[in-house]
């Protein structure tokens, strides 16, 4: 900041927003806040003032506490839409892609499946059915099981997942258990012909904090998906995808 030009009221106000963000729902005085952000208490008052004509900030009834409000966490949430998140992450999606020479899949969560919103196809043809706008099931796909490990959704809870399978399900409830706790050991999901027959995927989530926005994954035929390609493609993920993320998105962390 020493080095670039600065508007010191527009830096002012960040700052005090930056200060509500990390206060959470609690909230903060307006003498904590000044202290934090080293903005005098009349000039932090009248920039909380607009920021609540604007909505991005809101006062308790008794006026003893500023909260960060609904106008600030909306720009959040607009951003991680699924046609937001597939335009900003398909640099990602083909790098990975042309690294690895495999299928790359990227999805979010809709009720109890996984919404693909957009895919890279390697130069090599695979035969996998799948396309933009398909979704899957959570507890059949690795895109689906990462988000599981990476939201920490409990062991009975993440049985509810499995009804969508039905009767016939190839996934037991131990099973699923079983692959949720690796992935979150281990920073990735796989998933060995449970979703289509022939077919293995590894995948990892993306988060913005802790919050799982996404998840991206590698498929390719169960023959070529050994155990020593598994950990080859998990340090090609580790390794390509961070520095191509959008700024305040992450990789689900590893042992999490």
């Amino acid at each position: 900041m020493q080095d670039t030009p600065r508007i010191e009221a527009i830096d002012r106000a960040l700052a005090l927003l930056i200060a509500l963000a990390a206060a959470g729902p609690l909230g903060s005085s307006l003498s904590e806040l000044s202290g934090q952000t080293g903005v005098n208490k009349s000039t932090a008052y009248r920039a909380l003032s607009t920021m609540r004509g604007r909505g991005f900030a809101t006062q308790s009834v008794d006026g003893a506490t500023y909260r960060l409000g609904p106008a600030a966490m909306s720009l959040g949430a607009a951003f991680v839409t699924p046609e937001n998140l597939a335009e900003s992450l398909h640099p990602v999606l083909v790098a990975v892609s042309r690294a690895s020479d495999e299928l790359v899949h990227l999805g979010v969560w809709v009720d109890d499946h996984v919404l693909y919103i957009d895919k890279v196809e390697p130069a090599r043809a695979i035969r996998v059915w799948s396309s933009v706008g398909q979704r899957v099931p959570i507890a059949t796909s690795a895109l689906g099981r990462a988000m599981l490990a990476a939201r920490n959704v409990d062991e009975e809870q993440q049985k509810l997942y499995l009804q969508p399978l039905g009767a016939e399900r190839r996934v037991t409830a131990e099973r699923l258990r079983a692959a949720v706790r690796q992935a979150r050991r281990r920073g990735y999901s796989t998933e060995l012909e449970e979703n289509e027959p022939g077919i293995a995927c590894l995948g990892t989530a993306i988060m913005r904090g802790n919050h799982v926005v996404a998840a991206l994954s590698i498929t390719a035929p169960s023959e070529r998906m050994t155990s020593r390609r598994q950990v080859e493609l998990a340090e090609l993920i580790r390794n390509a995808v961070p520095p191509l993320l959008p700024d305040g998105l992450s990789l689900m962390p590893v042992g999490g």
